[in-house]
């Protein structure tokens, strides 16, 4: 099968088409022919080595052989491993990759049902009929972050957030997330990007090029960091008493219900992907380089087969 490995830690001309052995699925896993993926932040964090904690987990001096980057995917189930009950052959799914990556490339086997962490085995569901498998290949890395981190602060309808960082990936969809949850939702974001995030459901916006959002008057139940460009000391003053400072660190594990909740929003239309740029595969460099700069809306997915 082709495949895009990175070769070494650093610039996105690191990343090289190579011809890999096809997987097989071993028992309880599944074989996934793969439609589409995303140039996610975290495939570019571990490009790049940053932070340095990558290198322990992916190599010290460079990538262990034939890294294949790509933590999301959407495809179609080609083969079954034994014991495999709750999926059948030619499923439409999207999935998770977990810290195994692999989502770069033409197939990729994973569990039908994880055992232990499913950020690290990965974590697959079937894909919301209503999403093209674009769309869908965006969804899952963000959407169970966005979970993880509320379900941490214990969110309750009524309570009042403040998203930094709300046109990313991340803050999209956590704008609509809360909002369906009931929350109030205060977005942080150039003005360029407030139709976008107030389009998506919030009540109020901050311009960060114009307002320095920890001078607002207002306090809030939740101030979730999604591009971790503050602290929780620096957000102490716009947190009530009891308020909650969230920024993707220290959360509680996926749960494997989780991807299942995302699908069912996103088929109810109370979630969906926000769109920015899409690259074919063959554009991969293009495309880490579009996400180093930092400025995408939403999600950039890529597309591996047509």
């Amino acid at each position: 099968m082709k495949a895009i490995i990175c070769k070494r830690y650093g610039a996105p001309e690191n990343l090289h088409f190579k011809e890999l052995p096809q997987p097989n699925p071993k028992p309880g896993e599944i074989l996934i022919r793969i439609k589409a993926g995303s140039v996610h932040i975290g495939d570019t964090r571990v490009r790049r080595a940053d932070p340095f904690l990558v290198r322990l987990v992916f190599g010290l001096f460079k990538p262990k052989k034939n890294l294949v980057l790509g933590i999301e995917v959407s495809g179609i189930i080609e083969a079954l491993g034994a014991e495999v009950r709750n999926f059948k052959l030619g499923d439409e799914v999207f999935a998770l990759t977990g810290f195994g990556m692999g989502g770069y490339a033409e197939y990729i086997t994973l569990p039908a049902i994880p055992k232990g962490n499913p950020e690290w085995k990965g974590l697959v569901n079937l894909k919301p009929g209503n999403l093209s498998f674009e769309e869908a290949a965006v969804m899952p890395a963000a959407c169970l972050t966005v979970i993880q981190n509320f379900r941490k602060a214990k969110v309750v309808a009524g309570q009042s957030i403040l998203i930094n960082g709300a046109s990313g990936s991340l803050g999209t969809y956590a704008i609509q997330i809360a909002k369906h949850l009931g929350l109030s939702v205060t977005a942080v974001c150039s003005a360029g990007n407030k139709d976008l995030v107030m389009g998506l459901g919030a009540d109020a916006h901050i311009d960060y090029q114009s307002q320095n959002f920890l001078e607002t008057e207002q306090r809030f139940d939740v101030v979730y960091d999604a591009v971790f460009k503050s602290s929780r000391k620096k957000c102490r003053a716009i947190l009530k008493p009891q308020g909650v400072y969230l920024n993707n660190y220290g959360l509680p594990r996926t749960q494997i219900e989780d991807l299942e909740q995302v699908r069912a929003w996103a088929e109810a239309g109370e979630v969906k992907p926000v769109m920015d740029r899409s690259y074919d595969w063959s554009e991969v460099i293009e495309g880490h380089r579009y996400v180093d700069q930092g400025h995408k809306k939403g999600n950039v997915s890529l597309i591996i087969a047509e």
